[in-house]
């Protein structure tokens, strides 16, 4: 007998506010099917008000109650059963984001978690990645937000080990990362993939997701890194507005691929890795896995 439950992830990042709904399709002996039901992403760029004066702005506090009123009625309008809000890098260093998260209790009802960096590369990690790993080879998972870049060594099919850096898209465009943190970066890169022949990238983030819908891939194929290096080239060439007229992005988008880009290009040169793998998953995916299976484990 199949049956149908809907699940909602909500994702607080530093450069937008999404909430995914998926529906669950359980059928006796069969493969459990996740299927996107909705995705809505609101632009409120919390990182902007926090990585600059440590705190989330009245404006863009107005703005998230706002937000997760009109997700508390999607939700409900959806039937979803069950739901997970998490909040990332801005939140965390937000001086008054328990307030905030307090507030918006109130307000709306939904109760948002603080996550820290490792919990943030975990719930990734509960994605369908080992559908796109070959489990032969080694791969650096590397997702890049607002806030901060989760990055994860898989080799064999097996984690080997994760880190998050403060190196985000919003924190790059306010110039608030320093030379020492790409160092760091490059370190800690070099010294985990260095014993590794060959290595690819899986790049996740709405910034890849873009460039590799504009390349005309097909699923489940790989961007070169000349072909990053040469849309990189291009992005660079032309200016806020260009981007957004030529290369048909969103406003709040045209600004954040440039570092964003910036970022994978970095890792493909420090791991020696030649192409990076585009699957559609993030933070909100992983979210509603982890839903899934606590109710498994409830059962």
């Amino acid at each position: 007998m199949l049956t149908i439950e809907k699940y909602g992830a909500i994702d607080i990042g530093s450069n937008a506010v999404r909430l995914l709904i998926s529906s669950i399709h359980e059928e006796e002996g069969q493969t459990t099917r996740f299927k996107k039901t909705s995705l809505v992403r609101v632009p409120i760029r919390l990182g902007a008000d926090v990585f600059k004066s440590n705190k989330v702005s009245e404006a863009n506090i107005a703005r998230m109650i706002d937000a997760m009123q009109a997700y508390q009625l999607l939700m409900k309008t959806h039937n979803v059963i069950s739901y997970k809000a998490c909040a990332t890098s801005a939140m965390r260093e937000a001086e008054n984001g328990k307030e905030l998260v307090a507030l918006i209790k109130e307000k709306t009802g939904i109760q948002i978690d603080i996550i820290d960096g490792k919990d943030e590369a975990a719930i990734i990690a509960m994605t369908d990645l080992h559908e796109l790993i070959n489990r032969n080879e080694t791969y650096l998972y590397v997702d890049v937000g607002g806030g901060s870049t989760e990055f994860t060594l898989y080799h064999n099919g097996k984690s080997i080990t994760s880190r998050s850096f403060k190196l985000g898209t919003v924190r790059l465009l306010n110039g608030l990362v320093s030379e020492n943190v790409w160092n760091e970066v490059e370190s800690w890169i070099h010294e985990n993939t260095s014993n590794y022949s060959r290595i690819s990238l899986i790049g996740s983030g709405g910034n890849i997701n873009n460039i590799f819908k504009n390349s005309g891939k097909s699923n489940g194929k790989p961007l070169s890194f000349l072909y990053l290096s040469s849309y990189y080239k291009l992005l660079n060439s032309l200016t806020y507005e260009e981007r957004i007229w030529q290369l048909n992005l969103n406003q709040d988008r045209a600004d954040v691929i440039v570092p964003a880009t910036r970022i994978y290009l970095s890792a493909m040169k420090w791991s020696r890795a030649r192409e990076i793998y585009v699957p559609k998953i993030g933070l909100s995916d992983g979210i509603i896995k982890s839903l899934y299976n606590d109710k498994l484990n409830n059962r």
